[in-house]
């Protein structure tokens, strides 16, 4: 009988301190007086490649954007800048991105250069388009380039801002182009970029792509008759050195997309990205602020490096570039209606 009585006894104290234990218990188990510290954003190193030199307008806006993003983070997301193709080309940065390789976390190139990924990033480069850069900037920050950026998403590119790379014009390292005449057989660089590459086919040039980190060699070499690009491209990257003569045809508007790897965008806090996407869209304006001015100011340098600047008159051109667009009109669909439709109604 005594050994039965120790028993609940012990049995009773078992169960005392078990309700006891279980009472201290309760504050933790209560969703609203949660002890634990919040999540940490993650330390995240951000890869940014271009194919142009550290002078180039949109090399010193990313600049600008690594500054603000790594101080607003407090150093959580770092940023490091590749400049002049150490990453790849164009094409090769695009599928970098495409590929989710690793190699590459950002990259700030022609909206058009996505069209051998998602065919409708062309529309922007159709030629002859936009009267100014206020123009053309306010097509690129509209929902039908929204539109098209949006497909890349599921290619794990996701577009974040808009830099500009200025209005395309021929160089020549032999000849005056002042007509459609004079680009008949030239044999010419472009970008791995259907529209441009069609643009100038329409203009009786033969278009063949090049990286843009072996042009300059190309060119000296005689390898290539001709390349177009903006003014402020031509300056900051020297190719006066090689080409004689500057047409100012202002063929096609280049858009820049600065694009962000979406597998690299997921491992960011909501935060992070929040401070990513703001430093973005301010850096795009730093660029094309400094763009349109050295469109304007590097003209005479040019001039002063023993270039022949011409300014044809573009009508022939356009003339002869005017079926472009529509022959577009399988990859586009009602997305070409929506651009004329644009085209005509702005007011800006």
């Amino acid at each position: 009988m005594k050994k039965f009585f120790a028993m609940i006894l012990a049995l009773a104290m078992v169960l005392s301190l078990a309700a006891c234990g279980s009472k201290e218990e309760t504050p933790a188990e209560n969703p609203g007086s949660s002890t634990e510290a919040p999540a940490e954003d993650p330390q995240v190193t951000l890869k940014l490649g271009v194919s142009t030199n550290d002078t180039d307008p949109r090399t010193i806006a990313a600049q600008e954007f690594k500054a603000e993003v790594e101080e607003k983070t407090n150093g959580s997301v770092t940023v490091e800048i590749y400049t002049s193709g150490q990453l790849g080309g164009d094409a090769q940065l695009i599928e970098a991105l495409s590929l989710d390789s690793g190699t590459v976390d950002i990259i700030i190139t022609d909206a058009s250069n996505f069209a051998t990924y998602e065919p409708t990033m062309g529309i922007s480069a159709l030629p002859f388009q936009f009267k100014d850069f206020e123009m053309a900037w306010a097509f690129m920050d509209s929902e039908i380039e929204a539109a098209a950026e949006e497909k890349l998403i599921s290619q794990n590119m996701r577009v974040l801002a808009h830099y500009c790379n200025g209005f395309r014009c021929v160089t020549t390292g032999n000849k005056e182009i002042n007509s459609p005449d004079d680009m008949k057989g030239l044999l010419i660089r472009t970008p791995e970029n259907p529209v441009i590459m069609a643009t100038m086919t329409a203009m009786g040039a033969n278009p063949q792509p090049l990286a843009f980190s072996e042009l300059y060699q190309a060119l000296n070499q005689g390898t290539y008759d001709a390349q177009e690009n903006p003014v402020p491209v031509i300056w900051n990257n020297n190719l006066y050195e090689v080409q004689d003569y500057l047409s100012i045809t202002n063929h096609i508007y280049s858009g820049m997309c600065f694009a962000i790897a979406e597998s690299t965008w997921q491992k960011m806090s909501d935060s992070q990205r929040e401070i990513v996407d703001a430093a973005a869209k301010a850096s795009a304006e730093t660029n094309r602020s400094m763009n349109k001015q050295q469109t304007e100011d590097l003209l005479a340098n040019l001039k002063d490096a023993g270039m022949t600047i011409t300014e044809p008159d573009l009508t022939p051109f356009q003339e002869a570039t005017s079926s472009v667009a529509e022959s577009y009109r399988d990859v586009y669909g009602s997305m070409l209606d929506d651009l004329n439709n644009w085209l005509t109604n702005y007011n800006g």
